[in-house]
């Protein structure tokens, strides 16, 4: 094995890297000071602020991406109300866990000492253990700070929620986290100060974006980098350099998680409101991410049917064929379909009206319960269903002016009216409207005198058992024409 140069040897061996720990924990914040970030919960005046400058404590949830700085917030709050600090993990911990953390918390009260409860990623606890602490929060035994990246709303029990504030931490911009890098390079104690390394602008930055707003993983990506260039013997990190350490690296996305929700809404909204450019970023974002095309190509399905419908059928058809091609192609070939999909449907005339029909009609089917089916309506292929009047009075559609039974009522007769489907007046639905309001206009006219004599006498010819005015089907005991 080749022996490495003295000025390898001298950057791995430094005083500031003889500490195994991740840089990113080396440089965790001691006090509030030191923080960065979160100026709307931590300027001066702001409530947390407050609290923390008092030693105030109290109960509360940090919500926020990875990298925001929960943990260390944690941290802080409890230093600086001198309290004892419990940190717990919901990935490792169990109630026995939470049993034992209570004992020590009532140990420490007993010498007049406050205690904090940190529990990080607590979403993934369930109701049984947030239940377990619950009552140690109530009486004050203990003060919880529970840190998740999940939307509480949704995975905290309503309980604890009462009990405690939720803060919201953003993830750090892109020049809070180049003041930490700089921080970190020059830091001689904890940071990579002592390797005196240089970082060229165009890497610092490059380390910044890449960052995509989670200190931990700027600080990984900028220790990674400064391995690199101890490797090629320079104390000049390249923006090579940076780039190989920030390779590979995916934007913020949580399958099935809040950033996931976040951004599929984000793409059908783009899209229900004629942007391509917007939808054609969330695409990319969400593909980026590693969502599933399988599941993006049943969304843009759905949004040709709810967003665009009748307006233009042929989306819901190209919206099919773009998962089709995506099936035979795979990645990345079949991604460019889907790709194409969306922006047809964000320039595509929009209509939600028969969404919106269906939903009325689904209501009604709720209010109004197992209504019976007219028997004008019904089918009558055996005797006895024509002797109980079975299809008695039914006006065959094709024998009536332009095929329309002008004054005929379809739906149940104890229903009252409805006129559920209101087209547009956009794409194809504009036309399917002004059919529509043509019909209308016949209905409430109804049918002329001489086509009421007529009717009557067509009810009154006789049939042979079993016939029908519509297609010939095969009749016998039980069968049924749906015409």
């Amino acid at each position: 094995m080749a022996r490495r140069s003295s000025m390898q040897q001298s950057l791995a061996f430094t005083g500031a890297n003889r500490d195994w720990r991740p840089l990113a924990d080396r440089m965790r914040p001691r006090t509030i000071e030191e923080f960065v970030g979160q100026e709307h919960l931590l300027a001066a005046g702001k409530p947390l602020h407050e609290a923390m400058v008092s030693g105030q404590l109290h109960s509360m949830i940090l919500w926020g991406p990875p990298g925001s700085g929960k943990t260390t917030l944690a941290r802080l709050i409890a230093a600086r109300s001198s309290a004892h600090f419990i940190a717990l993990s919901a990935v490792q911990a169990s109630i026995k866990d939470i049993r034992e953390a209570v004992d020590q918390a009532r140990q420490f009260a007993a010498e007049g000492r406050a205690t904090v409860l940190f529990l990080d990623e607590v979403h993934r606890f369930n109701k049984a253990q947030q239940d377990a602490f619950l009552p140690h929060v109530e009486d004050g035994t203990l003060t919880f700070i529970g840190a998740t990246t999940e939307n509480p709303s949704f995975e905290i029990i309503g309980a604890l929620l009462s009990r405690a504030t939720v803060y919201v931490l953003k993830a750090l911009s892109a020049q809070e986290l180049r003041r930490l890098l700089e921080v970190a390079l020059a830091d001689r104690e904890r940071g990579l100060g002592a390797a005196e390394l240089t970082l060229d602008e165009q890497a610092l930055e490059l380390l910044a974006r890449a960052g995509d707003g989670d200190a931990r993983r700027a600080l990984g990506m900028l220790e990674r980098a400064a391995a690199l260039a101890a490797a090629a013997g320079s104390r000049q990190i390249t923006a090579a350099q940076a780039q190989e350490a920030a390779g590979g690296g995916r934007r913020r996305f949580d399958k099935g998680g809040e950033q996931f929700y976040d951004q599929i809404s984000a793409l059908h909204k783009a899209v229900r409101g004629s942007d391509p450019d917007a939808a054609l970023y969330w695409l990319a974002r969400m593909l980026d991410g590693g969502c599933d095309p399988h599941y993006l190509a049943r969304r843009i399905t759905r949004m040709a049917i709810e967003d665009i419908g009748l307006a233009d059928p042929r989306a819901q058809q190209l919206a099919l064929d773009a998962w089709q091609s995506y099936e035979r192609l795979g990645t990345p070939e079949g991604e460019l379909a889907l790709a194409e999909a969306v922006l047809y449907l964000a320039v595509a005339p929009k209509s939600n009206a028969a969404y919106v029909a269906f939903g009325e009609a689904r209501a009604d089917v709720e209010r109004y319960g197992s209504l019976e089916v007219p028997l004008r309506f019904r089918n009558a292929p055996t005797p006895l269903m024509q002797q109980l009047g079975y299809g008695s009075g039914y006006r065959y559609a094709h024998d009536e002016p332009e095929a329309y039974a002008a004054g005929e009522r379809y739906l149940p007769d104890e229903m009252p009216d409805r006129h559920y489907y209101r087209p547009t007046p956009r794409g194809l639905e504009q036309r399917l409207g002004e059919t529509l309001d043509r019909l209308r206009g016949l209905q409430q006219q109804g049918p002329e005198p001489d086509q009421k004599q007529g009717q009557e006498q067509r009810q009154q010819q006789e049939r042979p058992p079993g016939a029908s005015r519509g297609p010939a089907v095969a009749k016998g005991k039980g069968a049924k024409d749906s015409g």
